[in-house]
Order: structure tokens, then sequence, then C-alpha cells
């Protein structure tokens, strides 16, 4: 959550979920650029650890058999002022993944993490549609989860093997561009102001 630095600049938390499990994801690196272009008043950081979250199941969601992964993930997510959320599109809609760790943050109903938390949902995919299919389901469920998701603008990253450079940085001007937008409506959305 929002905090004052000793030169009283206000300063916030986003988290980055990336919804792909490859070391060469172009949605984490994608997510790596996002961080770099936000506010300095903003701490960004990757949450590492979807992949070890075990499938959610309500048996195992209790104060004495949660696993100490999964509370971690809830109180990440609590802690943001905000969440930017990167996935491909797997068979027409959102990874496993990203499913299984929204369901983990999505928990207790009606008193959750994700409750009124802003999100920015982005996808990346080396087709030309870019993930829209993954991302438009991702948004409907985020609607179920009563977040408040980012409208405008929607980015998909299509072809995003031509986006990128060697070193895996974003290098593609219009991406660059849309990305600098979006990260504008999550500031204001967010309320995330010097």
């Amino acid at each position: 959550m929002s905090d004052i630095n000793f030169e009283g600049q206000r300063r916030y938390s986003v988290l980055g979920l990336s919804g792909s499990a490859s070391k060469n994801s172009y949605n984490t690196h994608l997510l790596k650029a996002v961080g770099k272009m936000l506010p300095s008043n903003v701490d960004f950081k990757i949450f590492e650890g979807l992949k070890e979250l075990p499938f959610y199941t309500p048996e195992i969601d209790n104060d004495q058999e949660r696993p100490a992964l999964a509370q971690a993930f809830r109180d990440a997510i609590r802690n943001a002022d905000a969440v930017i959320i990167a996935t491909p599109e797997y068979n027409y809609s959102v990874t496993a993944l990203i499913k299984n760790a929204i369901d983990w943050a999505s928990r207790p109903y009606g008193a959750h993490s994700l409750v009124r938390k802003p999100i920015l949902p982005l996808s990346a995919s080396m087709s030309i549609l870019g993930g829209v299919r993954g991302q438009l389901h991702l948004r409907d469920i985020l609607h179920s989860t009563e977040s408040n998701v980012v409208a405008r603008p929607e980015v998909f990253v299509a072809s995003a093997h031509t986006k990128f450079n060697e070193d895996h940085e974003l290098v593609d001007q219009d991406t660059i561009n849309m990305l600098k937008l979006a990260i504008d409506s999550l500031v204001a959305h967010a309320g995330l102001q010097a």
C-alpha cells in the first residue's frame, strides 16, 4: 500500500503477474518493460512463484492447511495499490496458471484481496491477434471478482516475437506508446499520484 518516503513523496506499490510459465515469456518481458515505464514514485515487483501454487481447492484453504505461498500471494495482492496482469492466450482463454492464481486471490468470497483492486490487463502473443480472446476472458473473470479493471486502452501485443530484441527488451515504438497510454490510465484509475 502507499507510503510516504523521507522526502515527503507518496510511494505506491504495483504488483505484476505473468500468466506464462515459460522462462522466455513475452508476457514476462512485457511486464518488465512496463515496470521500467512506471512513475518514479511506484515500486514494481513481479510475483514469483505462481507456478508453485497448488491448484485451488477449498479443502486446503483454511488457517491450518493453507500453503504459505498461497497466503503470501494473497498478502502481496492485498498490499499492492494496483496489479498488472500480462497473459498469453491458450485455447482461446487465459492460462491455467493465471486462472488458478485468481482463484486463490478471490477467496474468501466477498472479502478477498481483488475486490475494488485496480488492475491493468495486458496480453502478448506471437499470433496476429495478440491474445485478444484470452484477455477478453480475463476481463470477464475480473468482473466476477469486482476488480476495478482499466477499460482503455486495451493492449494486445501481436506478433510479439517481432517487438523485442535479442536481449528481450521491448523496442517497438508503437507498442511502447500504447503502453505509456495504458500506464497513464492505470495511474489515474488507481490514484497513483505524487
